[in-house]
């Protein structure tokens, strides 16, 4: 419905703020049954409106999810199920990254063509049967499945940022939820629809540029979030992905140090105080600090251009004294 919704074939009343699935669902059935056909022979309107009719009967399953099966062969791969027709009927692509790569043939060889529910059972029989080379073709493909438990592989990834079109609106498929997914001057972004974000106006995608997860949060145009630690106006495409991963995590540990602060209790003489008695009792020990340290004399010059020395600041080296010389002739 997001997708419907940025591509405007689908409009909600204005400051309308909460919708149920319902509602959601109505709206997605009105989308479908307003589609023509484009072909007018007999056959192919047969065929759409059975595609039509399959739409509308998993239309109820929406809104606890959608039955799809990847095949690792390719990023527009699906074994062909009714819930693929609602994508094929709305003209959505839909995308997954969980390719097997190329570069490891006995992967490719153990994984095949097969779907996962058929590559699962594949492994199941080949692991309980007497044949050696069977019993490891299954161990392969079980590691395959075991090694790439993210569902996104460095050749997926690869392989579904060349598929995407400029500024075209798809579906990503991963780990059984559907994101909302662009391509912006040649980077992914994910439609962020945390219930946590809720309140951030300026996080609105989320790139995706790693498998491991790692992502920067931009606003509307694809610039670098302000909240999360840099100004606003410097495009996340425009830097390399190393520098805006180390923008988010120096904001994760600040938040984090700031979490931890907040827990930490005051302390206990100072429980009770009104803002007039704290100033006081502060600037008082400050007072006492300052009585009780000893006079320090002049520091002396650094040792060399940028040298640090590892005496505290005012302290004077003790200069050794002259030795006596005896000449003897």
């Amino acid at each position: 419905m997001n997708t419907l919704f940025l591509q405007w074939k689908v409009k909600l009343p204005p400051q309308k703020e909460v919708i149920t699935s319902d509602e959601l669902m109505a709206h997605l059935g009105n989308c479908l049954l307003s589609i023509k056909p484009q072909e007018k022979s007999e056959g192919l309107q047969l065929n759409f409106q059975q595609n039509v009719d399959d739409a509308m009967t998993v239309l109820p399953k929406l809104a606890t999810g959608l039955d799809v099966n990847v095949r690792f062969t390719g990023v527009s791969d699906f074994e062909y199920t009714p819930e693929c027709s609602v994508f094929d009927l709305l003209g959505i692509p839909l995308y997954h990254g969980w390719l097997v790569d190329p570069q490891s043939p006995e992967a490719v060889s153990a994984v095949g063509k097969l779907s996962y529910n058929q590559l699962v059972e594949k492994i199941i029989t080949c692991k309980h049967s007497s044949d050696p080379n069977l019993v490891t073709e299954g161990l392969i493909a079980e590691q395959f499945l075991e090694t790439t438990a993210a569902q996104l592989t460095y050749h997926g990834l690869c392989e579904l940022t060349a598929a995407a079109k400029q500024g075209e609106l798809s579906v990503f498929f991963r780990n059984n939820h559907f994101s909302t997914m662009t391509k912006h001057q040649s980077h992914l972004y994910l439609l962020v629809t945390d219930q946590g974000f809720l309140q951030e106006e300026h996080v609105v995608w989320e790139s995706l540029h790693s498998v491991d997860g790692d992502s920067c949060f931009c606003d509307s145009d694809f610039h670098l979030s302000p909240s999360l630690g840099k100004t606003p106006g410097a495009e996340v495409g425009s830097g390399p992905p190393e520098r805006q991963l180390q923008v988010d995590q120096d904001y994760l540990i600040a938040l984090s140090l700031q979490h931890q602060q907040q827990q930490q209790p005051p302390p206990q003489d100072l429980l009770g105080l009104s803002d007039l008695e704290l100033a006081q009792q502060l600037q008082q020990e400050e007072y006492q600090q300052q009585a009780v340290q000893p006079v320090r004399t002049q520091a002396l010059p650094p040792q060399g251009r940028g040298a640090i020395s590892g005496r505290p600041a005012g302290e004077r080296r003790p200069r050794p004294k002259a030795e006596s010389v005896c000449v003897l002739l």
